[in-house]
């Protein structure tokens, strides 16, 4: 309806994933180059989990496309598959021509197949889509499917996409056979403001568009909030904002037009999630900042933090690390105390004992994320730090700073548990004033 009046050749944001228009910024170009090699280079399992509407279908098709010719691909979209279908959806697939047999004997038949395939310098790779609705049984048949292999390489590769939920379904004790099997895991992040405006400014370009931009800061800055970063709600918030502007017979899109765009979108947020959304989108920024920035960002998935004015501390967003692959020498997370003179006493204290307990600490252990804060507000950082001692034990307390765009950022964390449940327990028991910063679970692998 609108394309002649902003001169587009097409609908520049359809929630179909078209790779045509595939966004590589925000890391999603590096973390498609990073999967290609892992799958290519690498034997074990790969995961790939996001939010719903973060982009994972896009990623999926871009992968299909991006892997080389001799790779024989095999998409499975339907998780419901039972531990003895997907043996027959994946002959299928590969066009093995079996009858009914029993699950041995396919697996049998498969088996060889593979090693055919193998000898004619050929790799197998099985998409498996929506993996967290799998039954437990037939992810426990992935795990066998890995062990398909010749006296020297896997016959099989195998690459997870799924919701945040299959990191919690692979964290069961039962499950820890397939999870150690599982060699490289991608997160995707929602989008942060600044890879919010890139990403409707090269949609439109996309097809066609020449003008100058067309979303301006407060129209970008309400798109972010309200679709909490996920590249699917951006798309139906956009294009609902352009009809709007079509229909006031005007280019620019004003904040009255995404207003509308909301308003008419099923997943609005209510007025008091509203104000609290632009804090949702820094502080998920942030978490993966502060711990991504001295190693590869969390798999799990960050929680909403409230803001941090009961301790008095600004919360701001930072630019999103790059996380596909470790860098070959971590830089320090937690400088000397001497690099850092302008924190408090208590502050630096608690970061020499984060160093010894991260000297030792094993990679599944868990903590709590209390707080991140810009380096800036030393004393105010130092009276968060002490009242948290005042309420919690003292050896739990840890404080670590990181850097990201120049900028030194302090992080309080708290606890060493075994596992994210046991961590979340543990927050429902915290002080109120605690339990309001909403602390969410990270690993001490990923902080490492």
């Amino acid at each position: 309806m609108y394309l002649d009046h902003y001169g587009l050749s097409e609908a520049p944001f359809r929630i179909t994933a078209d790779s045509d228009v595939f966004f590589a910024g925000a890391n999603r170009g590096l973390t498609l180059d990073a999967m290609v090699y892992a799958i290519t280079h690498d034997e074990g399992i790969v995961k790939v989990s996001g939010e719903v509407g973060s982009g994972k279908t896009m990623m999926c098709r871009m992968l299909m496309q991006r892997l080389p010719p001799q790779v024989v691909i095999v998409y499975l979209a339907n998780p419901s598959l039972s531990r003895d279908d997907i043996l027959y959806a994946i002959a299928e697939e590969l066009k093995i021509a079996a009858p009914a047999l029993p699950a041995s004997a396919m697996l049998r038949i498969l088996h060889e197949h593979l090693i055919k395939l193998f000898a004619d310098g050929r790799q197998v790779v099985v998409l498996i889509d929506e993996a967290q609705a799998m039954p437990i049984e037939t992810l426990e048949e992935i795990r066998l499917l890995s062990n398909l292999e010749s006296p020297r390489h896997k016959l099989l590769q195998l690459v997870l996409f799924g919701q945040p939920e299959l990191n919690a379904i692979l964290a069961r004790p039962e499950m820890r056979q397939l999870k150690e099997r599982i060699t490289h895991h991608f997160a995707l992040e929602p989008l942060h403001r600044g890879d919010v405006a890139e990403y409707l400014n090269f949609r439109l370009r996309a097809v066609g568009y020449r003008g100058p931009e067309i979303f301006g800061s407060a129209a970008v800055k309400q798109i972010t909030e309200a679709s909490l970063g996920m590249t699917r709600r951006i798309n139906i918030l956009a294009d609902k904002s352009l009809l709007a502007a079509f229909a006031d017979n005007t280019h620019q899109i004003a904040p009255r037009h995404v207003r509308a765009a909301i308003r008419d979108s099923e997943f609005r947020p209510d007025r008091h999630r509203r104000a609290k959304l632009a804090i949702l989108v820094a502080a998920l920024a942030l978490g993966a900042a502060a711990v991504g920035a001295f190693l590869p960002k969390s798999e799990e998935h960050a929680q909403a933090v409230k803001p941090a004015a009961e301790a008095g501390i600004a919360i701001a967003p930072l630019q999103r690390p790059i996380t596909v692959a470790p860098p070959a020498k971590p830089p320090s997370p937690l400088p000397a105390a001497t690099k850092s003179p302008i924190l408090g006493s208590q502050t630096r204290a608690r970061m020499d004992a984060t160093r010894q307990w991260l000297a030792t600490a094993a990679d599944d252990r868990w903590f709590l994320q209390l707080l991140t804060s810009d380096i800036s507000s030393p004393d105010k950082i130092e009276d968060f730090v002490a009242d948290v001692i005042r309420q919690m034990e003292e050896n739990q307390v840890h404080v670590y700073v990181a850097e990201s765009s120049g900028k030194q950022r302090v992080g309080v964390i708290y606890g060493d548990y075994p596992s994210s449940e046991a961590a979340l327990a543990a927050a429902k028991k915290f002080p109120e004033s605690l339990r309001n910063l909403e602390p969410f679970p990270r690993t001490v692998k990923r902080l490492r």
